[in-house]
């Protein structure tokens, strides 16, 4: 499951960075796209989805596998998004850059093919199935003080291969 999750994340963070290469999160002094899975980070660097903003924050919630000889995993995946807005504008733009960010992952997520060959990244080898994922179901906005927020949750499937993570 953990191959499936990573090739979700690549796609997700490489369909981002191409649509919108500006969007960036600097972690640990590193600049990448802004593309994030709570996970895979060090407590310390605040990737919560709450604290950053104007960045796309992915976490895992719920896991359901169909046995068979070729096991069916279906994963939630939630991405979590907020912002305050541009400092040039005081932060009246942030319900147009929130629109923005809705923008940015439905396309991302929505564009042909809704699947990407599964790879191993600790091996890098290409296994031999797909990940494939739902359309991303869009929660109401949410205001934390100044910040729009919005959580939206995304189905991805995959068949679990022998000897995969």
């Amino acid at each position: 499951m953990q191959d499936a999750r990573d090739t979700f994340y690549a796609m997700l963070r490489d369909r981002i960075a191409a649509g919108n290469p500006a969007r960036t999160v600097v972690v640990r002094g590193a600049t990448r796209p802004g593309v994030v899975v709570v996970e895979n980070e060090l407590p310390a660097a605040s990737v919560d989805g709450l604290s950053l903003t104007d960045v796309f924050c992915l976490r895992w919630t719920a896991l359901r596998v169909e046995a068979g000889a070729l096991p069916l995993a279906a994963m939630t995946c939630e991405v979590r998004y907020g912002t305050d807005g541009t400092t040039g504008a005081a932060g009246m733009d942030r319900g147009r850059a929130l629109a923005a960010m809705d923008a940015e992952l439905a396309f991302a997520l929505q564009t042909e093919p809704q699947s990407a060959p599964k790879l191993s990244f600790v091996t890098g080898v290409v296994r031999g199935t797909n990940v494939f994922w739902s359309d991303p179901l869009f929660g109401p906005v949410a205001t934390h003080g100044e910040r729009l927020e919005r959580v939206a949750t995304v189905e991805v499937y995959s068949y679990q291969e022998a000897g995969e993570l």
